[in-house]
């Protein structure tokens, strides 16, 4: 029994590690982003207001934070604000798709790339 816990813990290593890297990753990405939208960078380390600023971003509703907690209609909305986040950086409806599926990737792209912020609002408030 313990050289299966030993075995387990061993294989779940490497995977921890990977979680963690792709975790720091995608909070510094989204710190630039949020940064580059004019938005409050360390947004990005708060649970749920996180979720607020990325459907400001995306110029939804501040309430749309909400509709991330429902089940099945949370995935509606992470397409619907990925897709628009994608729009307001310049980038097509294909790239926000992506950007569901390979969220560090694509959120990389956008903070690290040439990219400027539109405001779909037409505010910054």
């Amino acid at each position: 029994m313990s050289a299966l816990i030993a075995a387990s813990s061993t294989l779940s290593t490497p995977f921890v590690t990977a979680s963690l890297v792709a975790a720091v990753l995608e909070i510094i990405a989204f710190w630039m982003i949020f940064a580059k939208a004019g938005r409050p960078g360390w947004a990005a380390i708060i649970p749920i207001y996180n979720i607020y600023t990325a459907c400001k971003v995306a110029g939804r509703p501040g309430w749309w934070w909400i509709l991330w907690l429902i089940p099945l209609v949370n995935i509606v909305v992470i397409f619907i604000v990925f897709i628009d986040i994608a729009k307001s950086f310049g980038k097509g409806t294909l790239f926000g798709v992506l950007m569901v599926f390979f969220t560090v990737i694509c959120a990389l792209i956008l903070a690290l790339g040439s990219s400027t912020y539109t405001d779909p609002d037409g505010l910054k408030a």
